[in-house]
């Protein structure tokens, strides 16, 4: 945060107290807060601003009683700081008691007298404006942010006349500060209560004819490219409060061409007038750097004036670096980017250097390129969408991975700008000699794709070996974790810099072991399952061989989710110890366990599911999140949701059973079936189909032995965190997951790479509010999904009011009562309750073991979440357009897995 000391007086009154608007460009952030030093900004530049003065935060600090000092103080005392991760933990002070807190700030600042100097200069500058109606206008230095806008959270208050009122109008701007809303919003934020200050905007009011708000990018659809015009007939307020219907326009940027507007326009504007305010958006949106949300006014001799900018923080960011009104990416073409990370099940953004070990687990010799906005992996699909087969290719793929993703690739096949390119022949552009074009590409994908390929074709062998022999090659994948560990192992003492080697070489040391030993025998499993399918053509509908893969035998989640309820229930049987799972809360569990202090049975069974498990996280594939054995808070909250398990025949382990059981059953039915056709047509199928069931359990064998590496990683990394960070290089020992590989040994050179980090870090947090994020992104930030709903709700028809529906992930149905949990961390999921989550990897499977349905809003049919709650048994509706937030706690619903459908 800036120093909040005031700046030099700029063309003001020589107090400091007041600075022209004018001359407001160059004052700090702290002087006039965001808004006063935007407007400033746009003045020196020529734009047609209001003219008028800044009374500076020196007045407000001058004016602050220390009553509000000292609640601001205790606002910021109870959020505290983990002092390992550095994460602000400030969110944690009840509603309740905030909002009393800060009614008292804003009583006080209201009650306040204003100071004889500040209030001379108030009238002052008043006067020297030659009086009349102006609007005042609160600045804060925690507003207009690139992260916040902060927009309405202080007040504003038009049409003030008179020196009397102006005074009025700045305390009661002053008092707006610590409204509980703008309390909260700052808490949500992370920004300090106690830096914070309040300059106050006051500027000649603009005799309205039109009035409203422009949008320099579509705020809906995140497209760069066009401008959104509110506008309403006479003053702004109340377009901006929301009070009236306003005209709604959308403008293309670049030409002016009106793409969208009423039928009647209330408000009176002329295209002339649309495209002048679109232009002049553009022009203040270079200036600023940003897309801007523009507060604008029409006089009644047409002149628009720019009352207000600030920036748009809600949009996602864009795939790669480009201007603020970028259009096509750099090479001339519109791209199109796929959210990998979606599909592996994770919303939340990952580390720095979570994403920079992705990189090097990836081919980046091979045919997919990457991006990372929003701190989120992205596949760019340019190359598939403009190749004839490419298309075929994900038509045919990507419904069975993400049925969202795969219902909106369709409108960019017909989009122009992403139409299948065909080179003439013998003929070559300088565009194909750049590698610019789909053909070029593709040549040169298939170039770097042959060692992908000798790899696959390496594991014929064992899976061939696997199909003959499945106990021995079960044994031999089982087997590797023992060559993994020794491979795993530092030998100690290490120094930082040999701590730093270790863990940046030991991923790509074990990768092929892992693919060799564990890729064969579930690869043959599922090969096993098509050749099933085929043989079954006719007899059996390919949904009925679902069924099949329930209660899978070897999954190694499955066993981990197993064996966690035997420590649940082992708990379970001492009172003591039970006692304690269900009364206290996870947190505190956890402070008792790292303590030693947990009631026997408790603290020697986590011990050992820890010993085998700990590895694991929610979000595991980020190595920046902390594993289970260090934050078990999870594994706590899960066991004590086990312990209200209180049918027997709820018990996660009866119901694994059972599902084992409803598969054998299929198996003996379709050989059946087979056989009625022909005695070998019955013996092929029961072979398929077992080795189906002996092998297939073995998928999450790899990611297993994955993670076990990204946890010794990890474990480094947290070391040489300790060293940096006594050191002084970070300020905790967290901060290097929000490095890279090169950046950290800079710092262990002794570089001060605390700045870094907390732009990273800001960035990060921002991230982990966002609720939605786009699945499928151009490359001038539109959201396709979002875009095809906004041109979907235009259109008249009738919508369902009764059910939701996505794609059928497990069949069968349940009727429980909704749990929406974004964050599985000290989730609590009553046994039957009905799952609700934006999506779900291998952290958030002990909760499906009592869930009696799972509903998520990503995923397809071979998605992790879909994968699992087959083999549990459970139904499943993936892929269900915000379903977190149409569903809500307790609500009674029925979960058809079969139909795709979520009724009430």
């Amino acid at each position: 945060m800036a120093s909040l000391a005031p700046g030099p007086d700029r063309g003001g009154d020589g107090t400091g107290l007041v600075i022209k608007l004018a001359d407001v460009a160059s004052a700090s952030l702290a002087t006039a807060g965001g808004k006063a030093i935007n407007l400033g900004r746009l003045a020196t530049a020529g734009f047609p601003v209001p003219p008028g003065f800044c009374l500076t935060t020196a007045a407000y600090r001058e004016a602050t009683p220390k009553d509000v000092d000292a609640i601001a103080a205790r606002l910021d005392g109870a959020a505290g700081t983990d002092t390992k991760t550095g994460y602000d933990g400030g969110r944690g002070l009840p509603d309740e008691d905030r909002n009393q807190l800060a009614a008292q700030a804003s009583g006080a600042m209201a009650a306040a007298p204003v100071p004889p100097g500040v209030e001379t200069a108030i009238r002052d500058a008043y006067a020297a404006m030659g009086g009349g109606p102006v609007a005042v206008r609160s600045s804060a230095t925690a507003e207009d942010l690139p992260f916040a806008s902060f927009a309405g959270q202080q007040d504003s208050f038009m049409d003030v006349a008179g020196a009397d009122a102006v005074v009025q109008a700045v305390r009661r701007c002053w008092a707006s500060l610590w409204t509980d809303r703008a309390v909260a919003y700052r808490a949500a934020n992370g920004i300090s209560q106690r830096e914070v200050g309040l300059a106050v905007v006051v500027q000649r009011m603009v005799d309205a004819a039109a009035a409203g708000v422009l949008f320099t990018a579509n705020p809906v659809t995140g497209t760069r490219t066009e401008t959104v015009i509110d506008a309403g007939h006479g003053p702004g307020q109340p377009v901006v409060s929301g009070a009236v219907n306003p005209d709604h326009f959308r403008v293309e940027t670049a030409s002016g061409r009106v793409l969208q507007a009423p039928q009647v326009r209330a408000s009176g504007l002329t295209d002339a007038e649309l495209r002048e305010l679109a232009s002049l958006g553009d022009a203040a949106q270079r200036l600023l750097g940003a897309p801007q949300d523009v507060e604008w006014v029409i006089d009644a001799g047409g002149t628009a004036w720019l009352t207000q900018s600030r920036p748009i923080t809600t949009l996602y960011p864009l795939p790669e670096e480009a201007p603020a009104g970028a259009g096509p990416a750099a090479d001339g073409q519109a791209r199109a980017y796929l959210c990998a990370t979606l599909l592996q099940g994770l919303t939340r953004p990952i580390t720095p250097m979570g994403l920079s070990v992705l990189g090097i687990m990836r081919n980046t010799k091979g045919p997919w390129k990457y991006a990372s906005p929003g701190l989120r992996l992205y596949v760019d699909l340019t190359p598939a969408i403009r190749n004839a087969y490419g298309r075929r290719w994900l038509l045919r793929v990507l419904p069975l991975a993400d049925g969202r993703s795969a219902a909106v690739v369709p409108a960019l096949l017909d989009d122009p700008r992403f139409s299948v390119v065909r080179s003439a022949p013998g003929r070559r552009s300088r565009k194909h000699r750049r590698g610019g074009t789909p053909a070029s590409a593709a040549k040169a994908n298939a170039n770097a794709g042959i060692s992908s390929v000798w790899t696959v074709v390496a594991l014929f062998p064992a899976m061939a070996r696997a199909v003959l022999r499945p106990e021995a090659e079960l044994r031999r994948a089982r087997r590797y974790q023992d060559q993994l560990d020794t491979l795993l192992q530092l030998p100690g003492p290490a120094t930082a810099a040999q701590r730093l080697q270790h863990a940046e070489g030991v991923l790509s040391s074990t990768v092929d072991g892992i693919i060799q030993s564990s890729l064969p025998a579930p690869s043959a499993g599922y090969v096993m399952l098509a050749a099933a399918r085929r043989l079954l053509r006719g007899i059996a509908k390919p949904r009925e061989l679902e069924a099949v893969l329930r209660g899978l035998p070897h999954n190694v989640t499955t066993e981990m989710d197993l064996e966690l309820w035997r420590v649940a229930a082992d708990i379970g049987k001492d009172p003591e110890a039970r006692k304690a799972l269900m009364e206290q809360r996870p947190d505190q569990l956890a402070r008792r366990y790292r303590a030693g202090t947990l009631p026997g049975i408790a603290q020697e069974s986590l011990r050992g599911f820890l010993a085998r498990y700990g590895h694991r996280a929610v979000a595991e594939i980020d190595l920046g999140m902390p594993r289970w054995a260090e934050e078990p808070d999870h594994l706590l909250g899960i066991i004590s949701n086990y312990l209200r398990v209180e049918d027997p025949e709820q018990a996660p382990d009866r119901q694994f059973a059972r599902a084992a059981q409803h598969a054998d059953d299929r198996v003996q039915e379709l050989v059946g079936r087979a056989a009625a056709r022909s005695r070998l047509r019955g013996r092929l199928v029961a072979l398929c189909l077992r080795r189906v069931r002996q092998l297939s359990g073995l998928r999450e064998l790899p990611k297993f032995y994955i993670v076990l590496v990204l946890a010794e990683m990890h474990r480094q990394l947290d070391a040489i965190g300790d060293e940096l960070a006594k050191t002084g290089s970070i300020a905790h020992p967290g901060d290097v997951f929000f490095l890279d590989f090169g950046e950290l040994r800079v710092a262990l050179r002794g570089a001060d790479v605390r700045k870094l980090v907390a732009e990273r870090r800001r960035m990060y947090d921002v991230e982990l509010r966002r609720r939605h994020v786009p699945r499928l992104l151009l490359s001038d930030g539109t959201d396709v999904e979002a875009a095809m709903m906004a041109a979907s709700a235009a259109q008249p028809g009738p919508a369902a009011a009764d059910r939701l529906t996505g794609t059928p992930a497990s069949a069968g149905t349940a009727t429980g009562k909704v749990r929406v949990v974004l964050d599985p961390v000290g989730a609590h999921i009553e046994p039957g309750e009905i799952l609700v989550a934006p999506s779900t990897d291998p952290g958030w499977t002990p909760l499906f073991m009592t869930a009696g349905a799972l509903v998520m809003e990503m995923g397809g049919v071979i998605s992790h979440g879909a994968v699992v709650a087959r083999e549990y048994g459970i139904p499943a509706v993936v892929g269900v357009a915000d379903a977190t937030e149409r569903l809500r706690d307790g609500q009674s619903v029925t979960v058809d897995g079969a139909a795709g459908t979520v009724a009430w």
